[in-house]
């Protein structure tokens, strides 16, 4: 392996990463005003109840299908590391189709069991209504949403992170316009409370796809990629970023579902925590988001170097990229852990909800230090192949030692919501752990589940 000086590792590292930590943000920012216009709504504690159960419930169904990005992202990453550009856009291709068939099928599924899913999460009636008109109008967006996730892999493979922010900022201007439209009834439209929420989302997800189809017709990519002009049906790439996804969509679940519960926790200890609880977890976007930045930045680079044959170098990307993360959670752990109250402010005025979420951000604070080396070094070794050990990892820690441990501390031992809580730097802590070693192993990128050779 050619070592280069450390900085120009952290210089590609930064240059992949930054840009797609820019458009994550945006989603962040955009949840946070989001949370911010519900929890100024006349009833802000059963409205961002129901949007904390709202939003999880559809990235629960979401993550499961939007998982394909990786597949597509791995394959192109790999195929562009070989420099066969005809293969990364034949790739697309096939993602593409995958997302119409898969998006119109749990669109269709998703509006029709909005209610049900809502109410089963929801301790309260009235919260379980609102979660139910926020979930209609999300469902209805998801054939758009799989679409951009396609464009999104293909992009991040090719290491053009910067379409992918251009993209989040303009797609998220528009849901901070169309949200303010409906859920306060601007300009003439009805005032729809939270499912204007959900109606808003979808409609910027749908300007989003408009966004990525302009930007694939432009010269520059046509020419190099010809997607149409050699589109096909490839069995084999659709088999194969299947066998890349599907252990990403299983975790996805695991986290979301793990999450639903706990917020359903919550809500058995109270109303009120559980808004707390959403308070706290819209604010923990500000850690989590650019997280994933630097796990699209390590997908990229890993899967880049595997594909020119560069092992080592494509392992020490993860390491590298790891440490840098970690800083930014640190940063972030003391602004948490010394003024929670005014990071909170941004989500709610309401001082009782930032008087009861106060200590348990704290602890949150604390935890998602950690949570770093687990993020990056789980996409490198989904990069590698390794996506089934990142699914179970994920399973045996949220499923079988968050959910119960925030259970048992917070309603069995009546500890509250703080008491649930701690059950949060156990679970992350684990999970970290299982990935770097995995990750350190000397075998970390020897179980490729598809040939791309």
């Amino acid at each position: 392996m050619n070592l280069l000086p450390i900085n120009s590792y952290y210089k590609k590292i930064l240059r992949v990463a930054l840009p797609a930590i820019a458009g994550l943000s945006t989603q962040m920012v955009v949840s946070l005003v989001d949370s911010a216009m519900v929890g100024r709504l006349e009833e802000a504690t059963y409205a961002l109840a129901a949007m904390g159960i709202g939003v999880l419930a559809t990235w629960a169904l979401v993550s499961f299908f939007s998982s394909l990005a990786t597949g597509t992202h791995v394959i192109v990453a790999r195929r562009f590391g070989q420099g066969n550009f005809l293969e990364c856009g034949n790739t697309l291709n096939n993602s593409l189709i995958v997302s119409v068939l898969l998006g119109g099928i749990v669109a269709a599924i998703g509006a029709s069991l909005a209610g049900p899913i809502a109410h089963f999460f929801a301790s309260d009636d009235k919260v379980g209504d609102y979660a139910s008109q926020y979930l209609f109008y999300r469902f209805l967006g998801i054939p758009f949403f799989l679409i951009s996730v396609s464009y999104r892999g293909f992009f991040f493979g090719i290491s053009k992170t910067k379409i992918f922010m251009i993209s989040g900022i303009l797609t998220n201007l528009f849901n901070v316009i169309f949200n303010y439209m409906f859920i306060y009834g601007s300009f003439g439209l009805p005032r729809m409370g939270l499912a204007g929420a959900g109606l808003g989302s979808t409609l910027a997800t749908f300007s989003d796809v408009v966004f990525y189809l302009i930007i694939i017709l432009l010269p520059a990519y046509r020419n190099k990629f010809q997607n149409f002009k050699h589109f096909k049906i490839d069995k084999e790439i659709i088999k194969g970023i299947f066998k890349i996804s599907l252990p990403v969509s299983f975790q996805s679940v695991f986290v979301l579902i793990g999450f639903l519960s706990f917020v359903a926790i919550t809500g058995i200890i109270g109303t009120k925590e559980q808004a707390a609880t959403q308070a706290i977890i819209s604010t923990l976007f500000i850690s989590f988001l650019p997280l994933f930045g630097f796990g699209i930045a390590v997908q990229t680079l890993v899967g880049n170097n595997l594909g020119a044959g560069k092992y080592d170098l494509a392992k020490l990307y993860g390491f590298e990229t790891a440490k840098v993360a970690t800083i930014y959670t640190i940063i972030l752990g003391i602004i948490f852990i010394s003024i929670p109250q005014y990071v909170l402010l941004i989500i709610t005025n309401d001082w009782s909800i930032i008087e009861l979420a106060k200590s348990s951000l704290r602890i949150a604070g604390f935890a998602q230090i950690f949570y770093a080396t687990g993020v990056v070094l789980a996409n490198g070794l989904q990069a590698a192949g390794r996506t089934v050990f990142v699914m179970k990892a994920e399973m045996l820690t949220n499923l079988f030692l968050f959910v119960p441990l925030a259970y048992l501390l917070g309603v069995v031992f009546d500890f509250g919501l703080t008491g649930a809580w701690f059950a949060i730097p156990g679970y992350i802590i684990v999970y970290s752990s299982l990935i770097f070693y995995k990750y350190n192993s000397a075998e970390w990128h020897k179980e490729i589940p598809v040939k791309l050779d």
